[in-house]
């Protein structure tokens, strides 16, 4: 270790956190210094191997800033590395700028965007467990924790799975600066109340003072030599490190440095040499392939038959994990009912159980999106709830996350309000670009599961607990942004529009008002997002009225989806949904109470009629 140059260059960031907040006006430049040291030799001291001209290179080391507001030490990094300019840091949060107030996926070295924390090492875990057992490639996947994060769940959830995957090619770091936002963090500088828990869990714990390069150092050899287990470095350091009248004091916390303040530091720093620069240590050379594809069975259901779409989403599964040799999935302990637990019987190196912790399963399902796999993530839709802020995160890093969520809605029956999931679907229409399936029969739901596979971006793919017939021949087509129009004629005087298990009522609300001489257009709204805003039109112009019926709540659910989609035409729009409190009961029942039952369906039609 040349000691002597990495103090060089530990103080050129220093000043580069100081100086480019200042010229933004905003920004956290003590929360960058504290690690400074921390990152530095992991960076320079060579043990971060990476060709940095190649920032997707399949084994290049892995660093996620999981205290994203440390971003100055992480450009910071990279202008010593040569491949961000001093002049470009001094650009820091502008609107034209790639170096964004905390990191996102405009800037290449960004693993994933962070920022709201405690998710950093959830996906550091998705990382690691890609290239320990799937790709089997040596890289390390490190990841900078503050201490006040460390007070999230999810980072204890990422704790324990860590450990039950003996990922020894997992280090974190946390810099246990003392002080977080408002003051204080729960421990302090009490680095033993980290260490112990930790160690219980089963890490490798390496207690370090966090301004010692030789302490770092020697941590950092121990790290790489640590087998089966993971390691976790805690580091006592200084927030605000390097400036007396910052260092270690409270209300400097996404605070920075006036002009005459940094005129004061800089002359406090003594020499700053804006000249060193550093490179990383080089990795090994490795091919893995990856995008591969195969060949797999074609769909042999029977029209009639009755099958759950949550046994089709397992159907799915092992169907096409022959064929999509990236495909993983990962389940939140419930794989046997959503049926995840089909694709482990012939795919179990790619199958990962994350236990009940759904936050951490979304964090490791983006880890493993951008290593390259097609990640599925299954819980009970009621449970994702619980993980929405990861959830959240996927949009800002250009995700390739499929999430299920299976036992929705009032149907579920006897289990009651707490499990029935009728918020998904407005949580997951709010997601940028994001793509909502509901299919209704099992063709439909492998179909959409596959158009999922094909396509980037985060798809959530609602699934339902109860058998329904299957309605479609095996070769249908189910594009993004389709639906089907399963029964018309020239004379409907309305449309009803259901997905899922609604769909089903509306056709026995059909087969009703038929017998009575009253003709009505039913439409499976299988893509519920985006709509098929076309066909709807047409039923629209052609009906006259369109009643919407969903086993969710009205709020953000179909009715809205529909209605958003068709706010420039002349038409009424009624919608059934679930408006009153369920409680356990058999799922016809339930149904019936809450007025999204084909008896329903049948009165709401003659109402309009009428």
């Amino acid at each position: 270790m040349d000691e002597q140059n990495l103090n060089r260059i530990a103080k050129y960031i220093r000043y580069l956190s100081l100086a480019s907040t200042t010229e933004a006006g905003s920004g956290h430049p003590s929360s960058a210094m504290s690690a400074t040291d921390l990152m530095t030799v992991l960076m320079f001291g060579g043990y971060f191997k990476a060709k940095l001209d190649d920032p997707g290179y399949i084994n290049n080391d892995r660093l996620i800033f999981s205290k994203g507001h440390a971003s100055p030490l992480f450009y910071g990094l990279y202008v010593v590395a040569n491949k961000v300019t001093e002049e470009e840091l001094m650009d820091l949060r502008k609107f034209d700028s790639p170096l964004e107030g905390h990191p996102t996926m405009n800037f290449p070295y960004t693993e994933a965007a962070t920022g709201s924390l405690g998710q950093g090492l959830s996906v550091g875990l998705g990382m690691a467990i890609n290239a320990k057992y799937i790709d089997k490639l040596p890289y390390k996947t490190y990841v900078l924790l503050g201490d006040s994060e460390m007070a999230e769940g999810s980072c204890w959830e990422a704790i324990q799975l860590a450990v039950h995957y003996k990922l020894d090619n997992l280090v974190a770091i946390i810099d246990v600066n003392r002080l977080g936002q408002r003051g204080e963090t729960m421990f302090d500088h009490d680095v033993e109340k980290f260490e112990k828990p930790i160690a219980a869990f089963g890490f490798e714990t390496i207690v370090v003072d966090g301004h010692s390069l030789s302490e770092i150092d020697e941590a950092y050899k121990k790290a790489a030599e640590i087998k089966d287990k993971p390691v976790m470095i805690i580091a006592k350091t200084l927030k605000g490190k390097g400036i007396s009248f910052m260092e270690n004091q409270d209300n400097w916390h996404g605070k920075p440095l006036s002009k005459d303040e940094l005129a004061k530091a800089i002359l406090e720093m003594g020499e700053i040499d804006k000249t060193v620069r550093a490179t990383t240590a080089t990795p090994d050379e490795t091919d893995v392939k990856s995008g591969e594809i195969g060949e797999c069975e074609e769909l042999k259901y029977v029209k009639g038959d009755k099958l759950a779409t949550r046994r089709a989403y397992g159907n799915a599964l092992l169907r096409l994990g022959a064929k999509y040799k990236d495909l993983v999935v990962v389940d939140a302990e419930t794989s046997n009912s959503t049926y995840a637990n089909k694709f482990r019987t012939d795919f179990d190196d790619r199958f990962f159980e994350m236990f009940i912790a759904e936050q951490n399963m979304i964090g490791v399902a983006l880890g493993l999106s951008k290593r390259g796999k097609v990640p599925f993530a299954s819980s009970f839709a009621a449970f994702l709830s619980r993980a929405f802020d990861q959830i959240r995160m996927l949009q800002y890093s250009d995700a390739n996350v499929k999430i299920c969520g299976s036992h929705a809605g009032v149907s579920i029956g006897q289990d009651g309000a707490s499990q029935m999931g009728l918020e998904d679907i407005a949580m997951m229409r709010t997601l940028l670009g994001s793509t909502v399936f509901y299919p209704s029969d099992a063709v439909c739901a492998e179909k959409l599961i596959e158009e999922a596979i094909k396509t980037h971006g985060v798809f959530y793919i609602r699934t339902t607990r109860m058998e329904t017939p299957i309605i479609y021949d095996n070769n249908e087509e189910f594009k993004i942004g389709g639906s089907k129009v399963v029964k018309e004629s020239d004379n409907d005087v309305v449309t009803v529009v259901g997905a899922g298990i609604t769909l089903y009522e509306a056709l026995k609300a059909y087969e009703e008002l038929k017998s009575e001489g009253i003709n009505i257009r039913v439409i499976d709204l299988y893509c519920v997002k985006p709509v098929d805003v076309e066909t709807l039109k047409k039923a629209a112009s052609e009906t006259g009225a369109i009643i919407t019926v969903e086993d969710h709540f009205a709020e953000g659910g179909i009715g809205e989806a529909v209605s958003s989609a068709l706010a420039a035409e002349d038409v009424k729009i009624y919608s059934l949904a679930v408006r009153k409190m369920p409680r356990s009961g058999e799922p016809d029942e339930l149904m019936q109470f809450e007025e999204i039952s084909a008896k329903a369906i049948v009165k709401k039609v003659k109402d309009i009629k009428k």
